[in-house]
């Protein structure tokens, strides 16, 4: 991997739907970036993606409806994949064939096979394959990275996070809308979205670098609150509320690590609820919860007593938010896309690797396959693979920079 020769990052978008649309408004909002092709199979969504470039000031990206189309170009540094999850591995591995940088939305794995192809491919062609997490940029949990680095939970013993967030309107109507997660719900159950939790879990516990998953064990519940919603929304003779989705209400979902670690998941996106992702990090002196922005911490805090975590975060403010904050937070979900997406731009930029890897990306992702193998087998622990094949144990952190998940970065690292 060599530094690009241009000042700019010359990008190829693949999939224009309502997240791909998000998170180019993000791209179009860095200079250092140009907008070189579009891809999408719906036409209507190819348009709006075009007239967006357009009404930006750029030049008028070639379009197409084919990715393979698009990768064939020889002006295009890197792509960004915002299509729908069994699409991602596919493309992904296309991409990084024909000798791009790759990025890709989130999304569970279909299969362990498509997570050892893209292991295989990257190593084959030497192309980061970069999970778009965007989650392992939020303000709270960078500070709570930075606290773990310091220290300050002693050894970590146990970490919590889920996927909570009521979506029961946009998995019913997901043929109207177009929307993938219809047909993952109706005929796959497991932890089918694992990575928002997942992720900053993975770096806290210095996972593939030290660390690894080594056992799953998943279990999901019975199935019924779309069914219940269509009910209440159409009537019971609605065509929808005869269908049989196989995806739980509720999927548990525990991690073992090579060091003792526990991890506790939650999947939780069909019932009536206000969104979450319920982390909550728990170590020898101390631990910290989401749910009710809480901490506490041994000799520091006041025995057997909760405190509030804001003072915690403007004490332990990661650098790279220091930084943001001044430059003027910008972009969806609280400013972590645009966090998220220069991560992997600087990355194609310097010709570095990137702060989420290959590795990362497929264990995050492989626990929706193997979760699924679990509950098939009446909830019975799963052998976890070691896609990096015995690096991890002697795996150094990635290299320092303003982005990094596995280093704190130092103040002359900064140049937003």
């Amino acid at each position: 991997m060599s530094q690009i020769s241009s000042t700019k990052v010359r990008l190829g978008v693949i999939g224009l739907g309502g997240r791909g649309i998000s998170l180019l408004s993000n791209l179009l909002d860095m200079p250092d970036v140009e907008i070189s092709a579009v891809c999408e199979v719906f036409d209507d969504r190819l348009q709006v993606g075009i007239e967006q470039v357009v009404k930006s000031g750029r030049p008028k990206p070639e379009s197409f409806h084919d990715y393979r189309e698009l990768l064939a170009l020889p002006n295009i540094d890197g792509v960004v994949i915002f299509t729908s999850w069994t699409s991602h591995a596919q493309i992904a591995i296309a991409a990084m064939k024909a000798g791009k940088y790759t990025a890709t939305e989130v999304g569970g794995a279909s299969s362990l096979e498509e997570c050892w192809d893209l292991v295989r491919t990257s190593e084959e062609t030497g192309m980061p394959c970069m999970l778009l997490e965007n989650c392992c940029y939020v303000r709270n949990e960078m500070a709570i990275l930075h606290m773990v680095k310091k220290g300050m939970f002693g050894e970590l013993i146990h970490c919590q996070g889920g996927y909570e967030h009521d979506l029961r309107d946009e998995v019913a109507m997901g043929l109207e809308n177009r929307h993938y997660r219809y047909q993952q719900y109706l005929n796959r159950n497991g932890e089918i979205y694992p990575t928002h939790e997942l992720g900053p879990i993975a770096k806290y516990l210095d996972i593939n670098r030290g660390n690894r998953f080594m056992t799953l064990t998943s279990m999901a519940s019975k199935a019924r609150g779309i069914h219940e919603w269509v009910v209440d929304q159409f009537g019971k003779d609605d065509a929808k509320a005869k269908l049989a989705f196989a995806q739980g209400d509720i999927v548990t979902t525990m991690i073992k690590c090579a060091h003792g670690e526990t991890i506790l998941l939650t999947h939780d996106t069909t019932l009536p609820r206000p969104y979450s992702r319920g982390g909550r990090v728990q170590g020898t002196r101390g631990l910290w919860m989401e749910d009710n922005n809480s901490i506490h911490i041994e000799g520091r805090s006041p025995l057997h007593t909760w405190e509030s975590f804001d003072p915690y975060l403007k004490e332990f403010e990661h650098p790279l938010w220091e930084q943001y904050i001044k430059m003027g937070v910008r972009g969806g979900h609280d400013g972590m896309d645009y966090l998220c997406l220069r991560a992997f731009i600087d990355s194609v930029k310097e010709g570095t690797p990137t702060p989420i890897d290959v590795y990362d990306t497929v264990a995050w992702m492989g626990v929706t396959a193997l979760s699924e193998q679990s509950i098939a087998l009446g909830s019975m622990p799963v052998h976890f693979p070691d896609f990096t094949n015995g690096q991890w144990i002697n795996r150094a952190p990635s290299m320092p920079s303003k982005y990094s998940l596995d280093t704190i970065p130092t103040n002359d690292q900064f140049d937003l």
